[in-house]
């Protein structure tokens, strides 16, 4: 298996655990999507993608319908997406993805979240470099042939297919989402979620004590309302 398998296997289960914040994150989604493109699925490639993501974290339908319809008053402010990078205490890189309708506010929480642990607010681009951004897609495996599946789908980007428990997911690098999502619903092929993860090149392997620490400073970073992932270079154990 490759890394995108062994990046999910590591992360399964670790983040996101919180079903209000996982609501309020979608939520984010659907208005920044709604304001990009309109309030029809049918004709909003990002906005079907999120409610499918809706659907399978199981937000219930009246929430995305008035994310929707929120989404579309023009008094609603718009969420701008914003990439902070910085490093960790021992050396890991960090990398927090958010949608913010205060960036002032963002930048001074997550500097304060860096400086309170021993880490540092890095520059644009210091570190973002370290990871492969990709997208994913997770269909359901049955009646599918995973390694036909593979070979079908590498025309279109894809890097890998794998199956777990959930069903197979396809990784590619971030550019192909358009081309795999359009492929996948050519094919009649129902997608249960999808998104976009980056994933570290590197790893590096850290004391139970200094695992602690980056803990510590990750636990804060996504308590955040304005954040939306935390990607990071450390080492993440399975329980399996």
């Amino acid at each position: 298996m490759g890394r995108a398998f062994e990046f999910r296997k590591a992360r399964k289960m670790k983040r996101w655990a919180a079903m209000a914040k996982t609501f309020t994150r979608i939520g984010k989604d659907i208005v920044i999507a709604v304001k990009e493109g309109g309030p029809d699925p049918d004709a909003n490639a990002r906005l079907r993608a999120v409610m499918q993501n809706a659907k399978a974290a199981n937000m219930p339908k009246d929430n995305i319908e008035r994310a929707i319809k929120r989404a579309t008053d023009k008094n609603t402010e718009n969420y701008k997406e914003v990439l902070f990078e910085g490093y960790g205490p021992h050396g890991i890189a960090i990398l927090i993805e958010t949608a913010t309708d205060n960036n002032n506010r963002t930048v001074a929480n997550i500097r304060s979240y860096f400086n309170k642990c021993d880490g540092s607010l890095g520059t644009s681009g210091s570190v973002e470099f370290m990871f492969d951004h990709t997208c994913n897609f997770r269909i359901s495996a049955e009646g599918m042939d995973p390694e036909e599946l593979e070979l079908e789908m590498i025309d279109f980007g894809a890097e890998e297919v794998f199956v777990d428990d959930d069903g197979i997911l396809i990784y590619a690098p971030f550019e192909s989402f358009g081309t795999i999502q359009k492929e996948l619903e050519g094919r009649n092929i129902e997608i249960l979620s999808s998104g976009f993860e980056r994933i570290p090149q590197v790893t590096k392997k850290l004391s139970p004590g200094e695992t602690a620490d980056i803990e510590k400073l990750l636990e804060k970073i996504e308590e955040d309302d304005d954040v939306q992932n935390v990607y990071h270079t450390m080492e993440e154990t399975t329980d399996e």
